[in-house]
C-alpha cells in the first residue's frame, strides 16, 4: 500500500515523522452535500527513512501489502463469514429467532482475533511504513 504524505520532521534516530491526509470515500466535497458534517483530520506516523527525505519534502510511503490485506481479512472477512456459517449451521433448527442470536453472536466472536489482533501490533510498534522515495 502506498500514500503520498509530507514530511514533518527528522527524528534523532535516522527516521522521520510524516503527515498524511486521512482517505475517505466521500472525498470531503463537503460543499457539495454537507453530509457528514466532519473536517479531514491528519494521520501522524514515525516511518522508515532510507532515502534521506527533509522536513517540508512530499515523499512516497509504502507498507508491506500483504500485512495490510492480512489485516482487511481478519476484521472484516472473519465476522462476516462466522455470522452467516453460524447462521446456515442454525437455520434447520426452525427457529429464526434463534438463528438470528447465535449468527450476532458468532459476528462478534469473530470480531475477538482483531482486537488481539490490534493489541499485539500495538505492543511490538504498529505497522512499519517506508519512505521509499521522494514525490
Amino acid at each position: 500500500m502506498t500514500q503520498i504524505a509530507t514530511v514533518d520532521k527528522l527524528c534523532p534516530d535516522g527516521r522521520a515523522e510524516i503527515v498524511v491526509a486521512r482517505q475517505s470515500a466521500c472525498a470531503h466535497d463537503c460543499h457539495e452535500c454537507a453530509g457528514c458534517g466532519g473536517t479531514p483530520t491528519p494521520i501522524r506516523a514515525v516511518v522508515d527513512n532510507p532515502v534521506g527525505a527533509k522536513a517540508g519534502e512530499k515523499v512516497v510511503v509504502e507498507s508491506s501489502t500483504r500485512q495490510v490485506f492480512g489485516i482487511i481479512l481478519l476484521v472484516y472477512m472473519v465476522p462476516v463469514a462466522l455470522f452467516f456459517l453460524a447462521y446456515l449451521a442454525t437455520a434447520s433448527l426452525g427457529s429464526e429467532g434463534l438463528s438470528a442470536a447465535v449468527s450476532i453472536l458468532a459476528f462478534f466472536c469473530g470480531v475477538a482475533p482483531a482486537i488481539v489482533y490490534d493489541r499485539r501490533v500495538r505492543r511490538s510498534g504498529g505497522m512499519r511504513f517506508t519512505i521509499v522515495r521522494r514525490f
